[in-house]
Formats: C-alpha cells, structure tokens, sequence
C-alpha cells in the first residue's frame, strides 16, 4: 500500500512534521520524495511518497 503526504515548513512552530514521523514510527518507509514549488517564498513543500506492506 502506498500513500501520498505534502509537507509543508513554514517555522518551527508551524508545520506538519510531526504527521511524517508519525507514519514513519507506525512503519511507513519513504519510497520517494520531491520538491515542489510554493506561494511563499518562506514556505517549503515536499511530496513524499510512502510504502507499508
């Protein structure tokens, strides 16, 4: 089974880290992961795509 998450970094405080290392803690391993553009310059985002048998 595969699943699909954008993580976003904007400040320490807000971000959706912690939604990433949740699914990798429930044994979700990264298969790839890509950069993608935003609206902010300040904003970064990534499509990571995960795996779990």
């Amino acid at each position: 089974m595969q699943k699909a998450i954008v993580v976003y970094y904007v400040t320490d405080k807000k971000n959706n880290l912690s939604d990433l290392n949740q699914l990798l803690q429930e044994g979700w391993k990264v298969v790839s992961q890509s950069a993608m553009s935003g609206g902010s310059v300040s904003t970064v985002y990534s499509l990571v795509i995960l795996e779990k048998n």
